[in-house]
């Protein structure tokens, strides 16, 4: 059985939710989109809700599917699913609690690729962009 990590999709216009982790473990420094690992019995929703409650502090409502592919970590290959996620308010005002990043920020979609960005993000980067721009031609 694969293991399986959600990345969480939040768009704030044209601009996404990324986060800078905080500087430990292998990907420790990188920017993300936010996520993690789903626990055992946990689904993939429930994992994204968790997820945020614990590295952001707020509770999300989970919407579509925007991508999925998988990776090789270490040597096991990860699923990677991608949801589109709705966020209470956007975090500028009214500051995201972090505990697993040490900042945030909405970024413009051409921006990420110059970013040190984790690589496994980086595969469902083409997909978050057509998203982005299928719901933004509807």
């Amino acid at each position: 059985m694969s293991n399986t990590s959600i990345a969480c999709i939040a768009f704030n216009e044209k601009k996404v939710l990324i986060a800078h982790r905080n500087p430990v473990g292998q990907m420790g420094e990188r920017w993300e989109f936010p996520g993690g690992k789903v626990e055992a019995g946990e689904s993939d929703e429930a994992a994204v809700i968790r997820e945020f409650r614990e590295e952001f502090g707020v509770d999300v409502k989970v919407g579509s599917s925007v991508a999925e592919t998988f990776f090789k970590h270490n040597d096991d290959i990860v699923a990677l699913h991608a949801y589109e996620v709705f966020l209470p308010h956007d975090g500028i005002e009214k500051k995201f609690a972090l505990t697993e990043h040490t900042e945030y920020k909405w970024a413009e979609l051409s921006e990420i690729p110059t970013l040190n960005f984790v690589d496994s993000d980086m595969l469902i980067f083409p997909f978050v962009a057509k998203y982005l721009a299928d719901s933004i031609s509807d």
